[in-house]
């Protein structure tokens, strides 16, 4: 495992809009999230992209209602999709309201 993660830390991929645009684009952050979050730190897998256990648990939770048919596995994936929806929404509102002019440092 801690191979893959060196071997994924060396070949991130380019956000278009960022480099082309210098704004991040509302799923910037979630490869670093993903890593942090495979190397156990938590905190700042959340600090870097706050969505990335919501859509881990909506893609297993709906790859577990296929295959088991839970009796509201309907429900729960369409309130834990419109939460992660919300919460990727409103961490890039927040980027975007917090960063610096036309995204200088």
């Amino acid at each position: 495992m801690i191979a893959f993660v060196e071997w994924w830390k060396e070949r991130l991929l380019t956000c278009p809009g960022k480099y082309f645009f210098h704004i991040d684009c509302p799923g910037c952050g979630l490869q670093r999230s993903v890593i942090a979050l495979l190397e156990g730190d938590l905190a700042k897998s959340l600090a870097l992209y706050p969505a990335t256990i919501p859509i881990f648990f909506c893609v297993i939770f709906t790859a577990l209602h296929l295959k088991f048919g839970f009796r509201h596995g309907a429900a729960v994936i369409k309130w834990s999709f419109i939460l992660t929806v919300f919460i990727i929404v409103a961490f890039y509102l927040y980027k975007l309201v917090m960063r610096t002019p036309f995204g200088f440092t």
